[in-house]
């Protein structure tokens, strides 16, 4: 399954193993068990210190465990984890085998004090570029705490069970039998919703932070660049971030960002990440502004009640996906509105859905789905699509595609517990029209996250920070980069750009600002 050049890479990633492992696969008579095992025995010959066996004791077949020779495993692959879940495969390998993760080192000392038992359950897609690091730290946490047991199932092998539990949403993860979330969770997300403590102990380390010469909100590509740039000029530098990576976590392809022909969005995120790590960068992650004091020293109180200070502070928090924000849309988001169709596509394998939105996004979506769905309904609330003409002159040439322009959604409709229509508005007749459907898809545009920020900074119509030249603010010594502001052309490469910008905007202010004015 494996071919040459893919072997050879493993081969080298597996001689850092330090101890013996087995593979134990679960298996019926069908195709896809004999998928696993082919997959399976092509790895065991890669490497002495791995064995497989079979053993007829698992309740979701084929699924395979990865343990230590002669010990219990607690980490199962119901999937044949290839496609984006391949790393996730070969990291599992490397730390049942020894190989030291590269997690920070307060993270893999809460993992290995948490208190109680945890049966962590993952649904996910092969294609979800979401999925791989839910899957990543649930694993991590099983072979490094025996009290945690992770099993990662893909929906599209389970086909009945994601039916049965009504999932349509990956990754969808169950803790202990019940729903613990949905959506894109590192490590340290996980543990702060399991660790009670986690938190207070949070705060009271960042309450002790000392003022920084320069605080990023914000951890996305503009915020990384900030960041970088602010420590290549030898001042204290702080990134506070909900989420290192930001929105391009959310990304499948980036093939314009130049002198990187392709790459996928986690790629550029951990790129990001290491390279701003590369530097004297304080790194303060999965925290969520919620308020800023202007002041001499400007104050950025966090949600777990912790508070930073800083002489100057650039505001870097991007974005989010557009609400259509009429009835039914919140009562079924994940139960058939989704918002990303590399994701959640494959769920609705062989189902009628509908793409809301003619832009790029909305029609690439429809494309994507298009080879996956029975049917792509496409509507546009303006009287044309608004995609590049390529774009719309692929759509147009599908067969299972529709299209309704000046058409306004009015509502999303269910059955109680998943979506089951829509009613839209014909805008130049008037008639409402409704349409049979078992999934909608939201592709309308993005919502700057600045609602933290009302009667602080000036905002434009929009909710946009409004910024001049250098990236300063409305308010002294607060500058601000990317998707968030008045900027226009919302592209990675742009917010780049921008976060430089205000880094040495910033810099300028506070060589321009005498040290006694902020003591």
């Amino acid at each position: 399954m494996l071919d040459v050049a893919l072997k050879n890479q493993l081969k080298a990633y597996l001689e850092k193993l330090t101890r013996p492992i087995e593979l134990v696969a679960s298996t019926d008579s069908g195709d896809k068990s004999r998928e696993m095992l082919e997959l399976l025995r092509e790895i065991a010959e890669l490497s002495p210190l791995i064995t497989v066996s079979e053993r007829d004791d698992a309740e979701r077949k084929p699924s395979f465990t990865i343990g230590r020779t002669g010990e219990p495993s607690n980490l199962r692959f119901a999937a044949i984890p290839l496609g984006h879940e391949f790393t996730s495969l070969v990291l599992a390998l490397l730390q049942m085998g020894g190989h030291p993760p590269k997690f920070d080192a307060s993270v893999i000392e809460a993992i290995r004090n948490l208190e109680g038992d945890f049966h962590f359950e993952t649904y996910m897609s092969l294609t979800c570029q979401n999925c791989p690091e839910v899957v990543q730290a649930l694993n991590l946490m099983a072979v490094l705490n025996p009290r945690v047991r992770h099993v990662t199932i893909d929906g599209a092998l389970f086909q009945d069970e994601v039916a049965q539990r009504q999932i349509m949403a990956v990754p969808t993860i169950y803790l202990n039998g019940q729903v613990f979330g949905q959506g894109r969770m590192g490590a340290e997300e996980i543990l702060a919703k399991i660790d009670t403590g986690a938190a207070r102990r949070d705060a009271e380390k960042l309450n002790a932070r000392a003022p920084y010469d320069v605080l990023i909100v914000g951890g996305g590509p503009a915020g990384a660049a900030a960041a970088i740039y602010a420590a290549r000029k030898g001042i204290r530098t702080g990134v506070v971030a909900e989420r290192f990576g930001g929105q391009v976590l959310d990304t499948l392809a980036i093939e314009n960002f130049v002198s990187v022909q392709e790459t996928e969005g986690p790629k550029f995120a951990t790129a990001l990440e290491q390279h701003v790590r590369a530097y004297d960068v304080d790194i303060m992650n999965v925290q969520r502004a919620e308020k800023l004091i202007p002041g001499d020293l400007i104050e950025v109180q966090l949600a777990n009640g912790a508070s930073l200070k800083s002489r100057s502070v650039i505001l870097a928090t991007g974005a989010r996906w557009r609400n259509v924000n009429v009835p039914g849309e919140a009562q079924y988001r994940n139960h058939g509105v989704a918002y990303c169709p590399h994701c959640d596509g494959p769920l609705f394998k062989g189902k009628r859905v509908a793409v809301i939105g003619g832009g790029n996004s909305g029609v690439e979506a429809a494309i994507d789905l298009a080879g996956v769905v029975a049917h792509v309904t496409l509507l546009e609330f303006a009287p044309q699509l608004r995609a590049d003409a390529v774009l719309v002159a692929k759509l147009k040439s599908l067969p299972n595609v529709d299209i309704h322009t000046n058409a306004q959604t009015t509502e999303i409709t269910g059955d109680g517990k998943k979506v089951n229509g829509l009613v839209y508005t014909d805008r130049v007749s008037g008639e409402s029209r409704k349409l049979d459907l078992e999934g909608v898809f939201v592709q309308i545009g993005l919502v700057p996250n600045t609602e933290w920020l009302k009667g602080t900074v000036e905002l434009s119509r929009h909710g946009e920070i409004e910024i001049d030249a250098r990236g300063q603010t409305s308010v002294p010594g607060v500058f601000a980069a990317g998707d968030v502001t008045t900027v226009p052309f919302k592209q990675i490469v742009i917010a780049v750009g921008e976060g430089a910008k205000a880094a040495l905007g910033a810099f300028d202010h506070l060589i321009r600002t005498p040290v006694a004015e902020t003591a």
